[in-house]
């Protein structure tokens, strides 16, 4: 299974947040989405960089009292990416080298979705579940046999 297999079963609509919005916006959109972390995009719609969880801790860790206001630019991180094309597999080991939660994708050069540590792990408890059915119909089969 590939990247784009794996965005294809999330929720079509992307949540971005301005690089010159302020933080407290961002704050906002990750609270009323129920996620944890936004891709932070140019004025033209470009991707410019990222902001998590992580990032807002740091902030507030280091702008005690400015942190609402500063804008999300100030506190974003490089763009973390993979191909859609690329095996989820590859993707799980990145994120854990990396010690990365989200992957944006691109394909063939354009931003299309962002993946998930969670969005992985409900992919591989899927396939779990799926293997587990296959081997108790296999063991179930093979006692009938006997």
């Amino acid at each position: 299974m590939y990247v784009r297999d794996l965005l294809g079963r999330k929720q079509s609509t992307m949540i971005t947040v301005g690089s010159s919005e302020p933080v407290q916006d961002a704050i906002r959109l990750m609270i009323d989405h129920n996620i944890g972390g936004l891709p932070v995009v140019a004025s033209d719609g470009t991707v410019v960089g990222f902001v998590a969880e992580r990032d807002m801790i740091q902030a507030v860790h280091e702008h005690q009292t400015t942190v609402h206001t500063l804008p999300v630019e100030r506190i974003m991180r490089p763009i973390p990416a993979c191909d859609a094309d690329q095996p989820i597999e590859e993707a799980m080991r990145r994120m854990t080298s990396q010690r990365q939660r989200h992957l944006l994708v691109n394909d063939k050069g354009t931003f299309v979705g962002v993946i998930s540590v969670g969005d992985i792990v409900k992919h591989r408890l899927e396939q779990l579940e799926t293997e587990t059915g296959v081997l108790r119909d296999y063991v179930a089969a093979q006692r009938a046999r006997r």
